[in-house]
């Protein structure tokens, strides 16, 4: 009687975990004015215009990237500072997009974030290797359409070493 019962509770469980309706929480697009600024952001960045690549930020903007403590988000101008570095070090500086960047449009929240990922190559001025670095990119929109939050994810930890950078 009991393995009875037993099978039958965990029959129902079963059926109950598989049986959940599906709810959505927003729309992603893949065509959107916020892709445009992010692409905008790598423009600028690649060809050194710094007007182009602050217009896309809040004033407010924060920063992160892989290797630093997620407690230390940092300013919008130490990260234009940091980005400059990257030339002082580093020749012939391409970013190329991979795969295809998403707007989400959450409802929980109201968030707005593009996610795109990308491929950083350059050249150490200093020993001339090549240096390819693969991550993705995840940055936060307020109603105003500039960016407030930008967190990047990859191994940059040879990038940083060539140029001295210690977290």
């Amino acid at each position: 009687m009991k393995k009875t019962i037993f099978t039958i509770a965990l029959s129902l469980i079963v059926m109950i975990t598989f049986a959940q309706s599906e709810k959505t929480n927003g729309t992603i697009y893949v065509k959107h004015p916020y892709i445009d600024v992010v692409n905008n952001t790598v423009k600028g960045y690649v060809t050194q215009n710094a007007d182009l690549w602050s217009a896309c930020y809040a004033d407010s903007a924060k920063f992160w990237i892989s290797g630093m403590d997620m407690k230390n988000w940092v300013s919008k101008k130490e990260n234009l500072n940091m980005l400059n570095t990257d030339f002082k070090f580093f020749k012939d500086i391409t970013v190329k997009q991979f795969g295809y960047p998403d707007y989400l449009a959450y409802d929980q929240g109201n968030d707005k974030v593009v996610q795109s990922w990308w491929t950083w190559t350059g050249t150490s001025i200093k020993t001339g290797k090549s240096l390819k670095i693969t991550f993705v990119v995840f940055d936060w929109f307020n109603k105003d359409g500039k960016i407030t939050k930008e967190g990047t994810f990859g191994d940059f930890s040879k990038q940083f070493a060539e140029e001295g950078v210690v977290f």
